[in-house]
């Protein structure tokens, strides 16, 4: 998966329009971004792309760059 269909994948999840979303898009800046939406990412990572997040990671998770992070280090990012 591409940086761009990362940044549509995520976008899709949160529904807002992927020419919103850059990595440095805050969570604060996405309404759907609230804890259930902290809970749908966790479960559509786990089931989408074989990635479980830890406590830490769902803490440290503060901007889309952080989750284009968390899928380049468990190598779902070319």
């Amino acid at each position: 998966m591409t940086q761009q269909e990362a940044v549509e994948w995520i976008a899709k999840l949160f529904e807002v329009p992927p020419d919103r979303l850059t990595p440095d898009t805050l969570r604060d800046d996405i309404p759907a971004w609230d804890s259930l939406g902290v809970l749908t990412l966790m479960a559509s990572l786990d089931s989408d792309h074989g990635i479980v997040l830890t406590d830490d990671d769902v803490q440290a998770i503060k901007r889309v760059g952080d989750i284009l992070d968390v899928m380049r280090r468990n190598g779902k990012l070319t």
